[in-house]
Parts: C-alpha cells; sequence; structure tokens
C-alpha cells in the first residue's frame, strides 16, 4: 500500500509540474503522508489478525500492544504533520 501510494503521490506531482501548477511540494506531501498511514494501518490490521490467528499467548499480545501504541504515535505524528493540526483538533 505503501509503495503503491508513494507511486500515486508521485504521478500526480509529475502531472502537476507539467500543468505548472502551484503548490506542488504540499500537494506531494499530503498525499505521500496519506499512503504511509494507510501502509500502517493495513500493517497494524496485519499483526492483529497474525497474533490472534496464530499464537496468542500473553507474550505475543504484549508485543502487539508495544507494536500498536507505537505505529499510532507514528500515525498521530503524521497526522500532525501532514494537517497541521491534531486528529481531535478537526471541529
Amino acid at each position: 500500500m505503501i509503495v503503491i501510494g508513494a507511486l500515486a503521490a508521485t504521478v500526480a506531482a509529475a502531472v502537476a509540474i507539467v500543468r505548472r501548477q502551484t503548490d506542488v511540494y504540499t500537494g506531494y506531501r499530503r498525499r505521500l503522508g496519506r499512503s504511509v498511514l494507510l501502509g500502517l494501518e493495513f500493517l497494524v490490521a496485519g499483526d492483529i489478525t497474525r497474533t490472534v490467528a496464530v499464537s496468542p499467548t500473553y507474550a505475543s499480545v504484549g508485543l502487539l500492544a508495544a507494536i500498536v501504541a507505537i505505529r499510532t504515535f507514528l500515525s498521530f505524528s503524521l497526522e500532525l504533520e501532514i494537517t497541521g493540526r491534531w486528529p481531535w483538533q478537526r471541529g
């Protein structure tokens, strides 16, 4: 998902450059950040599925909790970087 999103963002930026649009960098950065966020969400879902389906031990659940916490922090940081606001400040 991340690679596909990065390629789509790059193509969209190239089209914008050819059309001589302004503020191409900001649009590229937002699209790229959204693809990274989507990729992180898929990775978290995959980790949850793997932990529940394969071996639900306390150690694997604890490791899953740590991974989800780290990825959630990264998602919040990317959201702040993309939009300039925390996710709960949308209204």
